[in-house]
């Protein structure tokens, strides 16, 4: 065993100095909005909040929680989220397989395409003229069929599947299997730590998607759950927001209601973490080591 000598004790204790605090600088603000989101309200409108919450109370989350318009918004994040991901992820599954071939005909010239539309795109003017030609301006599908497949992730499935043994397919074609057959049964089983992996990614992606959705979607009714914080944010003292009285909002403070709106839309998307997470450090470092 190498014996460590004084400068690599000092170069870890400088590595964990910075990991940490770069850690802090990350919590601190969540850590922030959650106490708010809890604590009183005379000490939220007294500056008194820090990092830890004054007092306790969950009046204000449960208004947040509780209003038709946060469950609307709420739901329809859900819903994008959930049918994005499935669409994409399969999208991206399929895409990646035929590439990873390298006896495909016209292999290199479909990933020049491929890498070209990661390079560059049209712009922010043509994308909005296509999409109301195509009629999706104020329809949920304009937030999913534009950004259904990422380059970037198909890369990552494509170089999972490279690193797959050749022998399982040629053993399942000996034994009778089709294509299908063998990239359904065989190939996306043995590749779930990468589409786990990519999956998260892309729920990730579709949850906080602030950008589409004020761009696209003009409808209030069909307004996602960041336009809904959005609304919040700018304006927490309209009574439509909460759908709760004068009365009622006089006894919270905007900052509470902006914490408690912040803390309920970002603790659905945070709990999906745990689930993902023997996936995802295995898929993003096989996926990502070969080119």
């Amino acid at each position: 065993m190498t014996k460590r000598t004084k400068g690599d004790l000092l170069l870890d204790i400088g590595v964990y100095a910075f990991l940490i605090a770069l850690g802090l600088i990350m919590l601190l603000p969540l850590a922030s909005v959650f106490s708010k989101a809890v604590s009183e309200e005379w000490a939220i409108t007294s500056g008194k909040v820090g990092i830890l919450p004054v007092g306790f109370q969950l009046d204000t989350l449960m208004q947040v929680i509780s209003s038709s318009v946060f469950i609307r918004a709420f739901c329809i994040s859900v819903g994008v989220t959930a049918v994005g991901t499935l669409i994409s992820i399969l999208m991206t599954a399929l895409t990646a397989y035929p590439l990873s071939k390298r006896n495909l005909p016209g292999i290199s010239f479909c990933m020049v395409l491929f890498i070209f539309t990661m390079l560059f795109s049209g712009g922010l003017i043509p994308n909005y003229l296509l999409m109301r030609q195509l009629h999706l301006v104020d329809n949920l599908w304009v937030l999913i069929l534009p950004g259904m497949i990422s380059v970037f992730n198909m890369l990552v499935i494509k170089s999972y599947y490279e690193s797959l043994p050749e022998a399982l397919e040629e053993s399942a074609r000996i034994d009778g299997a089709k294509t299908y057959t063998i990239l359904f049964r065989i190939i996306l089983p043995l590749s779930m730590p990468v589409i786990a992996t990519i999956a998260l990614f892309y729920a990730v992606g579709y949850w906080n998607d602030y950008f589409g959705p004020m761009i696209y979607i003009n409808d209030t009714a069909l307004k996602t759950l960041q336009l809904y914080l959005q609304d919040v944010v700018m304006d927490a003292n309209n009574a439509n927001l909460t759908n709760k009285s004068i009365d009622d909002l006089m006894n919270m403070s905007p900052e509470g209601i902006r914490a408690a709106t912040v803390v309920a839309s970002t603790v659905p998307i945070l709990l999906v973490y745990p689930f993902m997470q023997k996936y995802f450090i295995k898929g993003v470092l096989i996926g990502s080591v070969k080119g």
